[in-house]
């Protein structure tokens, strides 16, 4: 039905301020174009599953292998020992004079089962070698000779010019860790938050559920390891984000920040123009798998899995479990603005729209003078609503407005045209990266449609930001997006003098479809009560960013340290001095290294975290004391990363075990305790995956800043940070306004003290106070990381990196 109502929607897309628009085109050769574009498109999607399920081999592989058979034959060699004969007797007899055209086709079937023999043991081959990870936990900078051996096996099975989906069928399968060895590693990460009764008692249900239940549960989750791709990822998918009933907002939802210091147009519709064609060349790149795999080492493939579904996808809430709803191809955006929706076309017969054209269509829209329709300002606050609510509403709103809801969650993304500015400004710069990082986060908690994939959101003096539904892939995969994105719109696309679009507008072009949303009264309470609660969510999250710049990256690396681990134990000094206790962090960790793997978690409050901290806070210590025992931490913080990593982590494992026991109905109250802790700190890192597409050293301002997420738990904290460059990190934190144990901005001044009293402890001869003085410090007190001089407001973008 909805591909009925779409049609009917055709008559307001060719019409102009009531006036028909004429169709150049004859509509025969428009019909026959379609089909051939149609065709082509899906010819060169056959051709890239081809050429991904051969991988390592080629399709030209077999040609060479045909024609070395062949020419065998005709040298009277049988490389198939009688195969052949045997296969030609098999064969139809067409007649004496088809003898040569049998002998070509038993040719070709024996070359084909020799070359699948050929694929299926290179896969099993090159499988086998990527099940290896003795690499990853070997010391930093070291490399024994298995992982050499390793290395030039894995080069020699691997291929050449792999496409983005072409490591999938090698890629290993996570393994299911041995239930007592997580069992262990899960008591040891609590010991240090809890007492020792609590402890004991932890211990006591531990060991029970050992004895009575881990063996049954263990063969289950075993089973579904042999017979599914991964034995967790798609209940986490399912559990932890489809089946959740809370607002998205906040609660799943992260954000991505642009620029920090520069911005590379004032004009809202020209960036959006750029940005939006941006994403759509990396959507092409995407469909036709050009964009390169991510390797570690150069060698070592990550799963791409989860690339399949940056686009096209929305998240349709159900009343008990919603599900990701994710379409082939889509040929326009959804936009918002001033309470209005658009339905913007991004293709012409053509092809994609030049950024100038996509300018020009969203300068419409910003021109409209048009107000928003009855219910139709607030209405994307129902999916800010808690799911089962949205799910019976959006019934209404399916059987009153399909068309417009189908344009809207049929879109390749979704766009919202703020009519606020954003980003850093000189003058009230931590503020307003605070309001900046709220906006992203939540905005006004009606205009952003938080079900799609990912909206992007352009403030009204051209700063960008994301918005990304969380449950359909993880950061990394938006991240580097972002990345590919930011680096496009400024380095290659670029802007004219006057910061419009370069190239010029197309007039022909028919102008953005307004949708009608044809809404009951009835729907009118449910739209106040979801927007309501919206704005009480929104109203109590604290946001704060703040750029830390006394040191960065290259500090870290001088010290030989990794540092992810540095950050972390930094954050738990901070954590410390702001509650005075100890407790559970998460941190997550990426497990693609294996066929469909998501995350793991680290628990960063070891032992050895926690004796670190006392020994900084305890004025007795000694700095040698204080450094052996910083390093003693750091070692241990990298030995449970690399765990997590190779699917040896606890924490899945367990929740796994849960689901289980859930399915049988059998009551664990160890299972239960785990399943109901609570995360007073949450952590993650936003890596810099392209580091070619940006020039770090003569333009370090040109790099994203990041992003953040909302708090775990209503008394903890959200900390997200990104290195940008080498002498930059960006810590973005989060917490509840109504809680009287969190504050952002205390926290944030808390790591920034940490950081530099940790960094003191590696320099000689420094003052008793331990503070690390940076390059910019003064005696009144650590530099600002803030700058307002940094601030950039022009036209001159840099150049291109050679790579682009």
């Amino acid at each position: 039905m909805a591909e009925a109502r779409q049609a009917v929607s055709c008559r307001s897309s060719l019409t102009a301020d009531g006036a028909e628009v004429e169709l150049s085109a004859p509509v025969l050769q428009e019909i026959y174009l379609s089909g051939l574009r149609s065709w082509k498109r899906h010819l060169w999607r056959f051709w890239n599953d081809v050429v991904t399920g051969v991988f390592p081999a080629s399709p030209s592989s077999w040609l060479f292998l045909f024609s070395a058979i062949q020419l065998a034959w005709l040298l009277q060699l049988d490389p198939s020992l009688g195969l052949m004969e045997k296969i030609k007797e098999l064969l139809p007899d067409w007649g004496g004079g088809h003898h040569c055209l049998r002998g070509a086709l038993a040719a070709a079937l024996f070359a084909s089962c020799l070359w699948g023999a050929l694929i299926f043991t290179l896969h099993l081959a090159l499988r086998l070698l990527l099940s290896y990870h003795g690499w990853l936990l070997e010391a930093h900078g070291a490399m024994s000779s298995p992982t050499k051996t390793w290395l030039a096996l894995v080069r020699i099975f691997s291929g050449r010019h792999p496409m983005l989906f072409s490591y999938q069928r090698s890629l290993p399968r996570q393994p299911v860790p041995s239930v007592q060895d997580t069992v262990r590693k899960y008591l040891e990460s609590v010991r240090p938050v809890l007492s020792d009764e609590d402890f004991d008692w932890t211990a006591v249900l531990a060991q029970e559920f050992l004895k009575l239940q881990a063996s049954l549960l263990q063969w289950y989750l075993r089973l579904k390891s042999w017979w599914a791709s991964n034995y967790v990822s798609d209940w986490w998918e399912e559990f932890v984000y489809l089946r959740s009933r809370n607002s998205l907002m906040v609660n799943s939802n992260y954000y991505l920040m642009d620029f920090l210091y520069v911005t590379p147009t004032p004009l809202q519709a020209a960036r959006a123009g750029n940005a939006v064609h941006a994403l759509l060349l990396y959507r092409h790149r995407l469909n036709r798998q050009e964009i390169p795999p991510t390797l570690l080492l150069g060698m070592r493939p990550l799963c791409s899995a989860q690339f399949q579904k940056i686009f096209n996808t929305t998240r349709v809430p159900g009343v008990d479990k919603d599900y990701i709803r994710h379409l082939q191809d889509s040929r326009h955006v959804a936009v918002f603005h001033r309470g209005r929706f658009f339905r913007v076309g991004t293709h012409s017969p053509a092809g994609l729209l030049s950024p100038r054209a996509l300018e020009q269509q969203f300068q419409r829209i910003l021109d409209d003078p048009s107000p928003a329709c009855p219910h139709e300002e607030h209405l994307a606050a129902l999916t800010a609503a808690p799911r089962s609510m949205w799910a019976q509403v959006r019934t209404s709103v399916r059987t009153r407005a399909a068309e417009a809801l189908e344009a809207v969650e049929g879109a390749a993304f979704f766009v919202s045209l703020d009519s606020e500015p954003g980003g850093l400004t000189r003058e009230n710069p931590a503020a307003s990266l605070d309001a900046y990082a709220h906006a992203l986060l939540a905005g006004q908690g009606h205009d952003r449609w938080f079900d799609k994939s990912f909206t992007l959101i352009v403030f009204s003096n051209g700063k960008l930001g994301l918005s990304v539904e969380h449950s359909w892939a993880d950061c990394p995969i938006s991240g580097h997006m972002w990345e590919f994105t930011l680096a496009t719109e400024c380095f290659q696309l670029g802007y004219s003098a006057d910061g419009h679009c370069k190239g010029r507008p197309d007039p022909t072009l028919p102008p953005p479809q307004r949708l009608q949303w044809d809404l009951p009264d009835q729907i009118h309470p449910s739209i106040s009560l979801a927007l309501s609660a919206a704005r009480t969510l929104s109203g109590s999250i604290d946001c704060h960013v703040f750029p830390f710049s006394h040191f960065g990256k290259s500090f870290i690396r001088r010290c030989h340290l990794s540092s992810d681990s540095f950050i972390q134990m930094a954050l738990q000094l901070a954590h410390f001095r702001d509650r005075g206790q100890f407790c559970l962090t998460y941190e997550s960790a990426m497990t693609r290294l294996f066929l469909e793997g998501r995350t793991e978690t680290v628990r960063c409050c070891t032992r050895e975290a926690c004796d670190f901290v006392r020994a900084m806070e305890d004025k007795e210590k000694t700095d040698p004391q204080c450094l052996a025992l910083f390093r003693t931490a750091v070692d241990k913080h990298q030995a449970l990363l690399k765990a997590a990593m190779t699917g040896q982590g606890a924490d899945r494992h367990l929740f796994a075990l849960y689901i289980v026991s859930r399915f049988l109905h059998l009551q664990s109250p160890f299972l239960a305790q785990v399943h109901s802790e609570q995360w007073h700190l949450s952590t993650s890192q936003v890596p810099v995956q392209q580091m070619h597409l940006f020039d770090f050293h003569n333009y370090p301002d040109y790099v994203s800043s990041g992003g953040g997420f909302g708090p775990a738990d209503d008394h903890g904290y959200g900390v997200s940070y990104i290195f940008m460059g080498d002498d930059r990190i960006t810590f973005h934190i989060s917490s509840r306004k109504s809680s009287t144990k969190t504050d952002s901005h205390r926290l944030g001044q808390h790591i920034e003290n940490a950081l530099l009293d940790v960094a003191s402890l590696f320099q000689a001869g420094r003052s008793p106070k331990r503070r690390f003085r940076g390059s910019g410090e003064t005696d009144s007190g650590p530099r600002c990381g803030i700058l307002s001089s940094q601030i950039v407001d022009d036209s001159k973008v840099p150049t291109a990196p050679s790579s682009l």
